[in-house]
């Protein structure tokens, strides 16, 4: 879907030259810019004082621009620049020419005080590669000790744009660059707009047209995107019955360790599976018995009775929740990857093939997710989050040696897939992290693969219900409550399918 697409700043960088070239003047791309940032802090901050801080580059540039249509508007504007007017140049040096305002230091613009004032952060864009330092790392702790709110250009100042990163910031130095209220960028975000830290540090983010032409984008081909509704679900149909909406098959743990399987197994036939079966141990038929209806208990006794289960069409297995750590669980995943099925694998399957991931999932199944958190990413693919520059990074890579999709939990949740295709979810909210929550987005997704969604489509498509669940939901939320909140968000969906 438009507009999802996550663009680096080298991407960033080759579309404004080819909306140059396609007759989009660079002045006009400079002026637009800066009249987003002005429109943000009119409908924001209508009544206060402007502080422009602007640097050297065309970052600053959109600066010039923001301060002359708020002085226009009749804001009372102060601009302060790193470095001399007189060096300025290009389109920089031209949108300064028209600004008709003073123009003083940085130092001299930066009020002692909030008194009703608001920073417009126009230092540096996304493609800084060093720490802040001097006078423009004295403005930002000026400004954060002054809890005055900003309005960042782009990024905040100090923020990496491709990695979400701020340069030389460590527990030791203080903050290194500046916390937003709100941040406009302009034709696309950039992945450090949605991964952690710079999610945090940009505020509400606003994202500007500018005229650069959305063909742009089947020149550029990325494949990163921000998780959104860019997929189409599985719907129903008239005359089709359960068994078309395919089959999700959830191995049970033994007796004490049943109820991860059976939230699983829930979030499946929620999101849409047409039957869903818990598999149980002997030991355990009697309590998950006990506890389902809808969802069918199926005993099996071992490995060979797993795979005459998994022997029929249309089938989705989860292996992990409550399942135990060892040899029977490897057995287990052998047999899920020698059958037809699409397999997801979580929390103790994921441990169970932690000492040689290559070995363990030897078939070159293609519709296999494994959905670690960080710790189990960890024993999966060890050092890789250490080697890897961001966590998407450590994601593509991580599918690559999985030869599957990988769905990377956490506040900035990461899909990935063999094929280098990726995701960035927005919406999980904190109260997300609750135990059990992880067992059901196991099912989402195993739900949606059962009925015939393609691996990463379906991955991020339960991703970002799973989000939206708790979001609907709000504080106070456990597990079980995440597939009582899908019928609602299904039908709001479906009913704007065209």
């Amino acid at each position: 879907m438009t507009g999802f697409e996550l663009l680096t700043v080298a991407q960033m960088k080759e579309a404004d030259r080819l909306a140059v070239e396609a007759d989009v003047p660079s002045l006009i791309l400079m002026e637009n810019a800066g009249r987003a940032v002005a429109d943000c802090v009119t409908e924001y901050y209508p009544a206060a004082r402007v502080i422009v801080l602007c640097g050297p580059g065309n970052n600053g540039g959109d600066g010039f621009v923001a301060a002359r249509h708020l002085k226009e508007r009749g804001f009372e504007v102060r601009l302060g620049l790193l470095g001399e007017k007189s060096a300025l140049n290009g389109d920089a040096a031209e949108m300064a020419k028209r600004w008709s305002g003073n123009v003083t230091t940085l130092k001299d613009a930066l009020p002692r005080a909030r008194d009703n004032v608001v920073i417009v952060d126009a230092l540096f864009g996304a493609g800084l590669a060093r720490p802040l330092e001097g006078e423009v790392l004295d403005a930002v702790r000026h400004v954060s000790m002054g809890r005055m709110p900003v309005v960042a250009v782009d990024v905040p100042s100090g923020l990496d744009g491709n990695t979400g990163k701020v340069s030389g910031e460590t527990p030791h130095t203080g903050l290194m660059a500046f916390r937003a209220a709100h941040t406009v960028t302009f034709f696309r975000k950039k992945p450090g707009h949605v991964l952690f830290p710079g999610r945090s540090l940009c505020g509400e983010i606003h994202l500007a047209q500018i005229e650069i032409p959305d063909s742009v984008i089947s020149i550029l081909k990325p494949k990163v995107r921000e998780n959104g509704v860019a997929w189409r679900l599985p719907l129903p149909h008239v005359a089709g019955h359960k068994y078309e909406r395919g089959h999700t098959i959830v191995v049970s743990g033994p007796a004490h360790a049943t109820g991860a399987a059976r939230l699983a197994a829930r979030g499946a036939l929620r999101v849409g599976a047409g039957v869903v079966s818990v598999a149980s141990p002997p030991d355990a038929v009697a309590v998950n018995a006990a506890h389902l209806t809808a969802v069918m208990v199926k005993p099996f006794a071992d490995a060979a009775a797993l795979a005459a289960l998994l022997a029929g069409k249309r089938l989705s297995v989860v292996i992990g929740p409550g399942s135990g750590v060892g040899r029977d669980t490897q057995q287990w995943i052998r047999e899920a990857l020698n059958s037809d099925a699409a397999v997801v694998l979580d929390a103790d399957a994921l441990t169970s093939v932690a000492d040689d991931v290559p070995r363990h999932l030897t078939q070159p199944h293609t519709r296999v997710v494994l959905t670690p958190h960080e710790g189990e990413f960890e024993r999966l693919f060890p050092c890789l989050l250490a080697r890897s520059e961001t966590r998407l990074e450590a994601a593509l890579a991580a599918a690559r040696i999985a030869r599957g999709t990988v769905v990377l939990k956490g506040p900035d949740t990461v899909i990935a897939d063999v094929e280098g295709f990726a995701a960035i979810n927005t919406n999980a909210p904190p109260w997300l992290a609750t135990a059990g929550s992880g067992d059901v987005l196991a099912g989402f997704i195993a739900g949606l693969l059962a009925q015939g969604m393609a691996t990463f489509e379906a991955a991020c498509a339960a991703v970002w219900l799973h989000g939206e669940c708790a979001n609907r939901f709000g504080p106070g939320l456990i597990a079980e409550d995440l597939p009582e909140m899908l019928p609602v968000i299904l039908r709001e969906l479906q009913a704007n399918i065209p």
